[in-house]
């Protein structure tokens, strides 16, 4: 069965950044939609930045003017690229592929900002 496979999460400072990347352990067809989405402890999760085949991107306010969502449709990758992160954006990141069958998701990876 595909898996989605992440990296990048980690432990930094505020201000700092991070880059996490994500792809398919296999084919999977045609992408419509990747995205990132995050839960933090006691929360339920929510959005981050989706971005379309054609390049179209979509953040939450609370991460606009910050972070980047990019991919690379050949390598069937999506990245965030992030940046003055701030010790509330301390979370698990997950990744969502939407095909036209079904939506894939990460197992999630640690992104911890210490203050």
């Amino acid at each position: 069965q595909v898996q989605l496979e992440e990296s990048g999460g980690g432990l930094v400072q505020a201000g700092g950044s991070l880059r996490l990347s994500c792809a398919p352990s296999g084919s999977i067809g045609v992408i419509y939609v990747m995205g990132w989405y995050r839960q933090a402890p006691g929360k339920q999760r929510e959005l981050v930045a989706t971005i379309t085949t054609g390049g179209t991107t979509n953040y939450a306010d609370l991460v606009k003017g910050r972070f980047a969502v990019s991919r690379d449709n050949a390598k069937n990758t999506v990245y965030l690229q992030m940046n003055s992160l701030k010790p509330e954006d301390t979370a698990v990141y997950f990744c969502n592929f939407q095909t036209m069958w079904r939506h894939y998701w990460g197992q999630g990876t640690q992104v911890t900002v210490s203050s």
